[in-house]
């Protein structure tokens, strides 16, 4: 006996089962999906687990683990039950930073040593049934996580049934049944504590609390492997939310978000004043001299007359619907909500609505946590909904126009913060967006230094030339300038309050 059942032969888990962490993780699985994790990531109740050198985002996850009572070999939803013989806890910790090394077997990152502590007692499944468990964890002696059996999308019977059809499942296998919101990331020195019970049943049996101390590690990994690698939304599905994240970064326990850092980008204080008060199509004649002709976002206008628009792009990518698409991607936190629940300050939200303008790809409530992030505005190249209502917000947004379809008519929100075709346009994460009535551009990050200089003293000229016309003067050889006025120009230029 080894943590109060029998090692097991196979330690089988699940990625989604219940429907609070479905919707956190914004997809909706259709059937049950698993991985495997080795008898060597089992630890006890009372051990450490140590979380690796150059990594962040260790993350608990407490759950209820099935202990299977008699060979099961085909055996239906309805009997699935009868083959786990007991219950107890377990905490099936994973690695974040190693995630993308995986591609969802979760070897690495879900397969260390003292990854799967589990017991400290199994509770016979006699007399129970399926629907009547519990599984709570603590962080620090904090309740974070509490959920119950009976809210399952799939069912303790269904999964032995499942997993019956594909292999034989032998006494002492273990599954575990998926984990409920709350999961989170656990630092050097964090005390986590699961329990798994059956309060209504006789006597309320108790696993007792499956306790374990995570500690820090000094070895790092090597380079002949995969190496630990985190990014923003790493960092918010390991935490739980991107609120959650903030809080924690709040207190001093996690890392910022890298956009955080580099929101502003390019765009210094500098540059920014340069830029105030010069034309769009300014800044497009001196990019289009640069060989620059396709960086119109064609197709939309401001909500407000007079609005600009200046910030660093984040981008959001519809595709087009299909059903089973719109299913699987659509519900929970998706990439749409992801967008705005993480657009930082100074930034442009660019959506790809693949130029369709009866779409709402934005709305009301979108556009009002766009503005509460401090985002600099949004552009879609398609429809907004709720049009007066965004009107009455501050946040400047480009669109097509108005109109009222709600989420699921032509679009499946895909994927945040790649490479994307908006108007027309291409729009890589951290490309400059400028805005005013005239229409929307992109400026390439290096090229913006020396376009913003050039169009700030054209903006100057063209004001001077201005001036010029409207005492009279007819416009050839003035616009453009031939050598007689450029001369006068400067002479203006090098002595304030001269005129021509």
């Amino acid at each position: 006996m080894t943590y109060g059942i029998d090692t097991p032969g196979k330690i089988i888990a699940v990625h989604l089962n219940y429907p609070s962490r479905i919707a956190q993780r914004g997809r909706t699985p259709a059937f049950p999906s698993y991985f495997f994790k080795p008898a060597s990531s089992l630890a006890p109740t009372g051990g450490t687990i140590e979380r690796p050198a150059g990594t962040e985002l260790l993350a608990f996850e407490g759950e209820i683990a099935l202990v299977i009572g008699k060979t099961a070999r085909w055996v239906s939803p309805e009997a699935g039950w009868d083959y786990v013989s007991q219950v107890t806890a377990a905490n099936d910790f994973g690695l974040y930073d190693l995630r993308a090394a995986d591609k969802g077997s979760n070897v690495r990152n879900k397969g260390g040593d003292g990854f799967t502590p589990i017991g400290p007692a199994a509770i016979p499944t006699e007399g129970i049934g399926q629907d009547a468990w519990r599984v709570r964890t603590w962080v620090n002696g904090s309740l974070v996580q509490d959920d119950t059996s009976d809210t399952l999308k799939f069912p303790f019977g269904q999964l032995v049934a499942d997993l019956s059809q594909h292999m034989t499942l032998e006494p002492g296998d273990v599954i575990l049944t998926g984990t409920p919101a709350g999961s989170s990331v656990v630092l050097p020195g964090d005390v986590v504590e699961v329990e798994v019970d059956a309060p209504g049943a006789p006597g309320a049996p108790t696993t007792g609390r499956l306790v374990t101390t995570v500690t820090q590690g000094t070895t790092a990994f090597g380079d002949f492997g995969n190496t630990p690698k985190t990014d923003d939304l790493q960092r918010i599905e390991a935490w739980g939310s991107e609120e959650e994240h903030a809080a924690a970064v709040a207190a001093g326990r996690a890392t910022p978000l890298d956009g955080d850092a580099a929101a502003s980008g390019p765009l210094t204080d500098e540059i920014r004043e340069l830029l105030d008060g010069v034309a769009v199509a300014t800044v497009s004649a001196a990019l289009r001299k640069r060989g620059y002709v396709d960086i119109f976002i064609d197709g939309v206008h401001p909500n407000h007359e007079g609005d600009r628009i200046l910030g660093t792009a984040k981008t959001l990518r519809f595709i087009p619907f299909r059903p089973d698409l719109f299913t699987a991607h659509a519900g929970g936190f998706n990439a749409q909500k992801r967008a705005f629940d993480t657009v930082n300050p100074g930034e442009v939200l660019v959506v790809e609505a693949r130029g369709i303008p009866s779409t709402g790809t934005v709305g009301d409530v979108l556009a009002l946590r766009a503005q509460v992030r401090g985002a600099a505005g949004v552009v879609t190249d398609g429809g907004v909904r709720d049009f007066a209502a965004v009107q009455e917000f501050d946040i400047p947004v480009f669109s097509q126009g108005a109109h009222p379809s709600v989420l699921g008519r032509r679009h499946v929100p895909w994927e945040t913060d790649v490479t994307i075709a908006c108007g027309g346009a291409a729009v890589q994460p951290g490309d400059v967006i400028m805005g005013d009535r005239d229409g929307v551009i992109v400026i390439p990050p290096f090229l913006l230094a020396e376009v913003a200089a050039e169009a700030a003293e054209q903006e100057l000229a063209d004001a001077w030339v201005a001036d010029r016309v409207a005492e009279g003067h007819a416009v050839d050889g003035l616009f453009p300038m031939n050598a007689e006025w450029r001369a006068k120009y400067e002479a203006s230029r090098g002595t304030a309050g001269t005129q021509a």
